[in-house]
């Protein structure tokens, strides 16, 4: 490991230095003859000091623009994994691309890179300023936007709220909500004329995961799963809509000028809508507190013992609501999209579950069986959130696994990076990639997941960190603390909907599905506007 301390910090400039030993009693000429000295060092250390930042490979930067970098292009891109995985073939393992005002985002698929940079994230990696803005408006200072030791307080005080007797002990709220959206589908199938209806899923799931979360997390029950109508769920459903170009011009604008972002905007006025709400579930919350066993009534306890401020407690309220709601009922649309592009593999997975009623606890959290591998291979295949981008705290070096070639032709095996960089990884990339994940990394397939032996552990992806293997749920001091939340309830839904009904497409297995721009991108049909997921839904019978 090189020494960083060979290297000039940013602050450290032949400029400063100039000024810091010019004498006070100097005359005009002097000081004249200091200073174009210091301005001239000054632009030999920006030259040949300065750049010693290791230059990258990666695609040009007229593939984007000078403002806002590669996002105008990746927009029109509907797999951006490939396109990544793509350029790490043909630049290498960390390559740069294009970003904002000129600038290179650094790209990382390096196994050993991307663990160094997961293990110092909130220290030596932070939110960017626009992540920070944007979410420090959304939800306030809480665990999502705190970094360093704030963060690790926040999260040590969270802990125990998602400790795996307290989801353990939310088990029946997961099935009641997954029994609440059987009941409804028996009643609307018992009326009609036919043995099938046509159901839009997206819209059902979002419910599933509105009122767990409203129930396991703060002891709130929307009650959208029994017809109640939710202002925040409407909110949330509306930012699936299609954007105007004057929405998309906007939001790339305040990536550079923060202050346009407060300029009326169709998704800033839900955006506002969304904000008010949730302040207003929380101070409901928060005047009614008790201490039950919802997460945020196990986490009042940590308040009440001044290691989690009021004001960090309506933070994860709004947090846990838009992380909660939005990440599961992705994750529950694609499953069931998948059971319909994998007629055999539907089969597969509810021959298991009908072998016995309800999946157990032990059941639940168990690897090997079918269910968790078919969770598993969802969790790859289509992560709620496609990248992780964060900046350069201060300056650092990134290990790498194996020597990759420079822009000037070196060969180096560890990535220096400058304080202020930008550091992207692409979730969807790196969970997909072939390269770590072997040739069927793009195929649907949760046999890979029965036995490891001869799938994962066979491949480079078991030289990645996290949660069995994947980036999903991120890993290091930022890895999800709600992830067995999140893939018990997730496992639950999918054990009472698949043995109880068949899915398909209306028009057939090939129906192309896409994503579509929400909160998170979210599946939709392609060629369709919004992200409506329409299935034909049966009464499973056996004969």
């Amino acid at each position: 490991m090189s020494n960083l301390s060979s290297f000039p910090a940013i602050s450290d400039t032949p400029l400063d230095a100039i000024f810091h030993v010019l004498p006070s009693n100097l005359g005009a000429a002097d000081a004249g003859i200091y200073l174009s000295s210091g301005a001239i060092l000054y632009i030999l250390w920006r030259r040949f000091v300065r750049r010693q930042s290791t230059r990258l490979k990666g695609p040009p930067t007229t593939l984007g623009s000078y403002l806002f970098g590669i996002l105008p292009f990746l927009r029109n891109v509907p797999d951006v994994g490939a396109v990544f995985e793509g350029w790490a073939a043909q630049y290498g393992e960390v390559f740069s691309v294009p970003g904002i005002l000129g600038s290179r985002t650094i790209v990382l698929t390096d196994p050993r890179a991307i663990a160094h940079f997961s293990a110092t994230e909130t220290y030596s990696y932070i939110g960017t300023p626009p992540f920070k803005r944007f979410n420090r408006k959304l939800l306030g200072e809480g665990l999502f936007t705190s970094e360093g030791d704030s963060h690790k307080r926040q999260r040590r005080a969270l802990t125990p709220a998602f400790s795996n007797v307290a989801v353990k002990d939310m088990g029946p709220i997961f099935f009641d909500s997954a029994y609440k959206a059987k009941a409804a589908w028996d009643a609307m199938l018992e009326a009609e004329p036919s043995e099938a209806m046509i159901l839009e899923v997206q819209l059902w799931m979002n419910h599933i995961s509105l009122d767990t979360i409203g129930l396991a997390g703060f002891s709130h029950d929307f009650g959208t799963l029994t017809g109640n109508i939710s202002n925040i769920a409407s909110i949330f459903d509306a930012f699936g809509s299609q954007q105007s170009a004057w929405d998309i011009a906007i939001l790339l604008l305040s990536l550079i000028v923060p202050a346009v972002d407060n300029l009326p905007t169709t998704r800033q006025t839900l955006f506002n809508q969304l904000t008010k709400e949730m302040q207003n579930l929380g101070r409901e919350f928060m005047n009614n507190a008790n201490t039950d066993k919802s997460i945020m009534g196990l986490l009042m306890k940590s308040s009440n013992s001044a290691t989690i401020s009021q004001e960090e407690v309506m933070s994860q309220i709004k947090f846990l609501l838009v992380a909660g709601y939005e990440t599961t009922a992705i994750s529950l649309t694609w499953a069931l999209v998948e059971l319909c592009r994998n007629p055999d593999i539907q089969t597969k997975l509810r021959n298991e579950l009908l072998c016995s009623g309800d999946p157990t606890w032990e059941e639940l959290t168990a690897y090997g069986s079918y269910l968790d591998a078919f969770t598993c291979e969802i969790m790859r295949m289509h992560p709620p959130l496609p990248e992780i981008e964060r900046m350069a705290a201060q300056d650092d070096f990134l290990p790498l696994s194996a020597p990759i070639q420079t822009a000037d032709g070196d060969f180096v095996n560890e990535v220096l990076v400058r304080k202020g960089q930008y550091v992207k990884l692409s979730i969807d990339c790196i969970n997909r990639s072939e390269k770590l994940w072997g040739p069927d990394a793009k195929v649907f397939n949760p046999a890979r997941w029965i036995d490891e032996s001869n799938g994962v552990d066979q491949q480079r992806a078991k030289e990645l960190q996290g949660y069995r293997h994947l980036l999903t749920f991120s890993d290091g001091p930022r890895i999800c603390l709600g992830k067995v939340f999140a893939l018990v309830e997730f496992k639950t839904v999918i054990s009472v909907l698949v043995r109880n009904f068949t899915f398909e497409f209306p028009n057939g297995p090939d129906t192309e599905i896409t994503r579509r721009m929400g909160m998170l991108p979210r599946p939709g049909v392609a060629g369709e506007a919004g992200y409506d997921v329409p299935l034909r839904i049966r009464h499973y019978q056996s004969y």
